[in-house]
């Protein structure tokens, strides 16, 4: 019988950790049939989108934007005080960096951060057309946003977390450079909705949101969902 119970508890040491190291080297993401505004790769059941071209740039500046999806609504959920620091993530060009810039002040500052070249140069040239001093562009990866831990208040994410090509490593890294306590926003183009034009690829529910939020320490604290378009999902980093 000791024999026995031996062996068992061999076994268990053995199993125990091979198993945890298994569960550690798990697959994060899934391959998948590509769809055409889908890359073939999925999280947590989504299909991660393609990523616009900087090419496109002009698009998201076009005149029809301010009536069609109504920012100032959008900017009224991030609740701007004067002397923060921001971080719009997936910045483009600089459409919300700006109009975030206007309300945080002199004393504030922005972080419009974005993967691909071509924008960020897009974007610095709208800056300096506009007049605005207070936007520092940055070149990030497609797994570092390259923000120093604890440096923002608010991180924002306008129309673009569908599109990272790896959303846990690339949100870590942005919750990670969130202070304690400070936000981090989602604003998507909402799902299943027929009345938005925009490719299902390109749109995510709350549930789906608050899904992939759920693997990082935020605490979700409310959701808007009276724009004409998209949906606001305001998470606060635990403290």
């Amino acid at each position: 019988m000791r024999i026995w119970r031996l062996l068992i508890v061999l076994l268990l040491a053995v199993t125990v950790p091979l198993q945890c190291k298994a569960d550690a080297e798990a697959p994060r993401y899934e391959k998948v049939p590509a769809t055409q505004n889908g890359i073939g790769k999925a999280f947590l059941g989504r299909q991660i989108a393609r990523v616009m071209s900087w090419h496109s740039a002009s698009w998201l500046e076009r005149p029809s934007r301010a009536s069609e999806e109504q920012p100032e609504l959008v900017l009224a959920a991030l609740e701007l005080q004067p002397g923060m620091v921001v971080a719009d993530v997936g910045a483009g060009s600089g459409y919300y960096s700006s109009r975030i810039a206007e309300r945080v002040g002199a004393q504030g500052r922005v972080y419009a951060v974005d993967v691909q070249r071509g924008m960020i140069e897009f974007l610095r040239a709208e800056m300096k057309k506009l007049g605005v001093a207070n936007v520092k562009p940055v070149l990030c990866t497609a797994t570092d946003p390259r923000l120093d831990a604890e440096s923002v208040d608010l991180a924002v994410m306008v129309d673009v977390y569908h599109e990272f090509e790896y959303p846990f490593e690339m949100l870590s890294g942005i919750v990670r450079a969130v202070k304690p306590g400070g936000r981090v926003v989602f604003v998507e183009y909402r799902a299943n909705d027929p009345s938005v034009p925009i490719k299902p690829e390109h749109t995510m529910d709350e549930a789906q949101v608050r899904r992939e939020a759920a693997v990082h320490p935020l605490q979700w604290e409310k959701t808007v969902t009276d724009l004409p378009r998209q949906i606001v999902v305001v998470f606060r980093k635990r403290e």
